[in-house]
């Protein structure tokens, strides 16, 4: 990575992939009970779903190990074609995500990130798991967990808060799609003494460029 390089870092669930929709099938056919009675307007807790700390702690282990949620889950409209723009303009990918939160099922998360990554076509540089993410190096973040984004603001990062209805409470920067997360970070970066760049002449764009250059 190139010293004048503007890093993102990026996290994945509820921001990238659609960690509610995945979980809500999950849990609807765990209890019993129709999808659409599991609120996609939920708290952070999944309280209008009625679940116990150790209800979500159970089914988030069954979603993870058994069901492989990190593998399938719904890709965020936008996300991969957005970031394979950013960085095409010069922008370092970082992915960092919290996912080896199943006591013995950290294999099952790794595989399933790394392989869900690649059949979404979603670009990076960089894959952290972690869960203190101020320790992390990157010039601009985005997070939809309420918790995250004020510990990042707090150490002093510049932060994008992922539109969720369990983060609207939190003032600052928000981006409420990838459309909007494409404008802040190419200002970010045109404004600090990184720049952007344009698409290279003859380099294809698009997320799918690697299976049409495959099928030619």
């Amino acid at each position: 990575m190139e010293a004048s390089q503007f890093v993102f870092g990026v996290d994945l669930d509820g921001v990238c992939g659609d960690y509610t929709a995945a979980f809500r099938e999950v849990v609807a056919q765990e209890l019993g009970v129709s999808e659409d009675s599991l609120s996609l307007e939920r708290s952070w807790n999944f309280n209008e779903w009625g679940l116990s700390t150790a209800d979500f702690e159970r089914l988030h282990q069954l979603a993870v190990v058994e069901r492989h949620i990190f593998a399938t889950m719904p890709l965020i409209e936008g996300c991969a074609d957005t970031l394979w723009r950013l960085s095409d303009a010069g922008v370092w990918i970082r992915i960092i995500t919290h996912r080896l939160y199943v006591n013995w099922g950290h294999a099952t998360a790794i595989a399933d990130t790394v392989s869900w990554l690649d059949s979404n076509r979603v670009p990076y540089r960089d894959l952290c798991f972690l869960g203190a993410k101020p320790e992390v190096s990157a010039d601009a973040y985005i997070d939809d967990g309420p918790h995250n984004v004020i510990g990042l603001r707090r150490a002093g990062n510049t932060v994008i808060c992922f539109d969720q209805p369990y983060n609207r409470d939190l003032s600052g920067l928000r981006a409420h799609n990838w459309a909007e997360v494409e404008d802040i970070i190419l200002e970010l970066a045109a404004a600090g003494s990184h720049g952007v760049q344009i698409q290279f002449p003859g380099i294809d764009a698009g997320a799918d460029r690697l299976d049409r250059n495959r099928g030619s």
